[in-house]
């Protein structure tokens, strides 16, 4: 091991245990006080990953090491794991679901290797696949997540094209669930309306299916979106005020206008 990795890593634990013994404020830090930190601190680096900030990626990684040690600390003063404990468990761990690497087995790709490790996790004790996808997970990720899963089985389709015919079908019964809610009476819509949000889930589950067969993270993408949008709209509230109007004295029109120059632009 790097003798210099080494020593800052021991620098920070040290630091923690300083922190822990005479900080009145992490002294009352708690594993459901620092949950939600956790949380904010993953998608901070998150954030920083999509815009490929990677000075911001450098911080946000040391925030969550910071997070790690903290937790182990307060397991250790439970008594219910020590840091030691953390870092050998997922060296184990890392061991028997590369067998490839680390004993005799023969793989072809990364889609073995994949394979082989939701094998190993069933052998563990997981008793579905599909069983090691946290509840809590953004419903994209979530999404993305299960049908990776599923497809270590052989549930998948053999070709975008299929996924496609696919997003197309889920889009006609939106469409025809859609028509039915309008159609129906006052009193009838809510039934209908259930149906129309179920339908519009399986569009996007289909449409997320679709970005995985063209090799694209439908949440990232969706975020890159977003963060165009923010762009193009914040620009817009400027170019209103720089004539000394505000977007909300602007027609439509008027407004699409802008809109589309800035895109020209942008």
């Amino acid at each position: 091991m790097n003798t210099n990795l080494g020593d800052s890593f021991l620098r920070l634990v040290n630091i923690m245990d300083d922190l822990r013994e005479k900080c009145p404020w992490d002294k009352k830090q708690t594993i459901q006080t620092l949950r939600h930190m956790t949380i904010e601190e993953t998608y901070e680096l998150a954030d920083a990953i999509t815009d490929e900030d990677w000075k911001g990626i450098r911080e946000e990684l040391g925030d969550l090491l910071l997070h790690i040690v903290f937790y182990s600390k307060i397991g250790a003063e439970e008594n219910k794991f020590s840091l030691e404990e953390v870092i050998n468990g997922i060296c184990e761990k890392l061991i028997v679901r590369h067998p490839h690497i680390y004993s005799d087995v023969k793989v072809a790709d990364d889609e073995d290797v994949k394979k082989n490790w939701e094998k190993i996790k069933l052998k563990e004790g997981k008793r579905s696949i599909l069983s090691g996808v946290p509840v809590s997970l953004p419903s994209t990720v979530k999404a993305m997540r299960l049908q990776e899963k599923a497809k270590q089985v052989g549930f998948e389709w053999e070709n975008k094209e299929q996924v496609w015919e696919k997003v197309e079908e889920e889009t006609k019964e939106l469409k025809t669930a859609i028509v039915n809610w309008q159609s129906a009476n006052e009193e009838d819509s809510t039934p209908h309306h259930k149906k129309v949000e179920e339908e519009f889930g399986d569009v996007l589950f289909s449409l997320i299916n679709y970005a995985r067969f063209l090799r694209v993270d439908a949440e990232n993408a969706l975020e890159v979106t977003n963060k165009k949008f923010i762009r193009r709209f914040t620009q817009m509230e400027e170019e209103a005020t720089q004539v000394g109007r505000n977007l909300a004295e602007m027609t439509l029109e008027e407004m699409d206008s802008i809109w589309n120059n800035i895109k020209k632009r942008t």
